[in-house]
């Protein structure tokens, strides 16, 4: 039997007989004239069918109850058509208030174990104000003085055995004058409150200490250390509702898998949980951030459903998004644990802008970025428009697999030359956010390694340029014809000073880094998208490169030389690697860098291996096989 007491006001026979004995007592049409008369929507208690869910898990449930204006009464009833009403004259005297008794099935005997009590309570109502009691008995160890007749049964069992003398020191006497205890279980009564943790959010913030926070963080998200900030506030007008915002100080292993909780917000409404996976309640990206949100106006019975169409939700987490921000604001502050919330949550923050439009700018903001000018520590992006010279109008940025991978780069050469700086986005989620994040206070962000991109020439340098390209026209043909479809076209750029030639892909298809990524995905899609998203790249030749003017001289000459072809065709693939791409025929690239080490080291390309010192071997034959067996 599972009983639950209150010390309320209780009820009298007539409430019994009214509240208890008719199911959906109120009827549809009661209340929803209560629902036109007071405008509350509310549906807790109305139907009459909350106190019938008891008999999910108990046979017969009886409740005794006690009111100051009558006697006292038990109603009993086994969820059959009959309920009996009697006076009580067998059970001790409540003083005032009630007691259900449930008397449960025997497939529900979960619910008397105190660990399944306790979880129930711990979940739906820790912090409810008034106390919650669980009485319940345990088994404990006592140590109890051992009375003179058993001593005496033990030395007569001692006689019967040989005894062997030893000489005792005055410490020893001294023990055997204790007197002599043995462990005996015993049943104890506990008496223990289990919500003890109080709701610390509806105290005034400036009443409350960290250490207050850091232990009410602790109890609601079991970690074991200090959150890195905390944000409590509260919203009042229209709309109430307080709430404790934590950052914890570092990202959950299994923080972006598909299965896993979507947030780690508890909704509770009147310091009633709800539930803890409100989806509504705070978007994907801060789903790192940990804490609670205790409502004043949404209805006690949520439903998921309620919960989409519920107005206030999308204002609770309009409110929410604005203030965690504000705590990342506060975090940036200090820079020491900036840097220890960037490394851990940084991929929220670009999955916030590649997510969230109407925050971009705001979120912009906590980037941080190596580059050409900042390699020891990352620079956000208003530092680097600070640093900007005059006639730079763009951010420049290249996105790549790895620092070391672009900080070499080919096309950084002539940005550096110019004292431009560049952004290292190696990030696999940075290509993602960099679509959305177009410009930052009205700089654009631009990428180095697409077609397109202007440099702030004086007249001089643009005239030399544009006689190179004309210079290199037959050149550009010729190499189009030998790569054929490998490239959309072959252009003379001036993007690069020390290569001699650079693959650019399309301004508004994939990069060379976004293309590798896709390649990556586990699920990817062969063809569809992925075939006309994927990079039209563009040959770009470096006209005063050496190797470039000798390749000139050289199509001048005869332009169907098969040197000429094999020198393209290695062109084309090195650059590929240096621009980033992958080779699709790498046993192609190796055997023309082997015809290629032939040629240094003057061997005919017919030249047969060297044959090696081993003796040959014996040839088998039927008589061979023969003796063997």
């Amino acid at each position: 039997v599972l009983i639950i007491r209150d010390t309320g006001i209780g009820m009298t026979k007539a409430d019994l007989i009214n509240n208890l004995g008719t199911i959906a007592k109120s009827g549809t049409k009661a209340f929803m004239e209560m629902v036109q008369e007071t405008k509350d929507a509310s549906m807790i208690g109305q139907f009459g069918v909350g106190f019938y869910s008891a008999y999910l898990v108990a046979d017969e449930v009886e409740v005794i109850s006690k009111h100051n204006d009558d006697e006292q009464y038990i109603w009993r009833s086994s969820a059959g058509q009959n309920f009996t009403v009697t006076r009580d004259t067998v059970n001790e005297p409540l003083g005032r208030g009630s007691e259900i008794r449930l008397h449960l099935k025997d497939d529900q005997a979960e619910y008397l174990e105190e660990r399944r009590i306790k979880d129930i309570v711990k979940k739906h109502s820790e912090f409810i104000s008034y106390p919650i009691h669980l009485l319940y008995q345990k088994e404990v160890e006592k140590e109890v003085p051992v009375e003179e007749s058993e001593e005496a049964d033990d030395e007569d069992k001692d006689e019967n055995k040989a005894k062997i003398e030893e000489v005792e020191d005055e410490g020893d006497e001294k023990k055997d004058d204790a007197p002599k205890t043995k462990k005996v279980k015993e049943m104890e009564n506990v008496d223990e409150e289990l919500n003890q943790t109080k709701p610390i959010w509806t105290r005034n913030p400036d009443t409350i200490q960290q250490d207050e926070y850091n232990a009410f963080y602790k109890s609601l998200t079991n970690d074991w250390e200090d959150p890195l900030a905390v944000k409590h506030f509260s919203v009042e007008g229209q709309l109430e509702f307080r709430s404790i915002l934590f950052t914890p100080r570092r990202a959950p292993f299994d923080m972006f898998e598909g299965k896993k909780k979507r947030n780690n917000i508890k909704l509770y409404v009147r310091r009633v949980f709800i539930m803890d996976d409100c989806e509504e309640l705070i978007p994907e990206w801060l789903n790192f951030v940990k804490g609670i949100v205790d409502s004043e106006d949404l209805p006690l019975n949520l439903s998921r459903e309620v919960l989409q169409q519920n107005k206030i939700l999308k204002v609770i987490r309009k409110n929410l998004v604005k203030k965690c921000i504000d705590m990342f604001v506060e975090i940036a502050e200090d820079k020491d644990n900036f840097a220890k919330f960037y490394e851990a949550f940084s991929k929220n923050i670009k999955l916030g802008i590649h997510e969230d439009a109407q925050n971009r700018a705001k979120l912009a903001e906590f980037l941080r970025y190596h580059s050409t000018k900042s390699t020891d520590e990352p620079t956000s992006l208003k530092d680097y428009v600070t640093r900007m010279p005059e006639k730079q109008k763009f951010i420049y940025y290249i996105t790549g697999e790895s620092r070391q991978a672009v900080e070499s780069s080919p096309f950084l050469e002539v940005l550096k030359r110019k004292n431009y700086e560049v952004l290292f986005l190696v990030d696999p989620i940075d290509e993602y956010a960099v679509q959305q994040l177009k410009d930052y206070e009205g700089k654009e962000l631009k990428s180095v390694t697409k077609e397109g991109l202007e440099l702030e020439d004086d007249d001089e340098e643009k005239k030399k340029f544009e006689e190179q390209k004309k210079e290199l026209e037959p050149l550009c043909a010729t190499v189009k014809e030998v790569l054929g479809d490998k490239v959309e076209k072959v252009v003379v750029t001036d993007m690069i000073s020390e290569s001699p030639c650079v693959i650019l892909t399309g301004q508004f298809g994939w990069s060379a880094n976004m293309e590798r990524i896709m390649r990556s995905q586990a699920l990817r899609d062969s063809g569809g998208m992925s075939s006309y998203m994927a990079s039209k790249r563009t040959l770009g030749l470096q006209p005063t490169h050496p190797i470039i003017r000798e390749l000139k001289a050289k199509v001048a000459a005869d332009k169907n030389d098969k040197t000429v072809r094999d020198l393209v065709n290695l062109m084309y693939e090195a650059s590929l690697l240096a621009s980033g791409f992958s080779l699709d025929d790498p046993s192609l690239f190796s055997s023309r860098i082997y015809r290629m080490i032939k040629l240094g080291l003057s061997l005919d390309d017919d030249a047969a291996p060297a044959e090696s010192d081993a003796p040959a071997l014996e040839e088998v034959t039927e008589s061979n096989m023969e003796e063997i067996d």
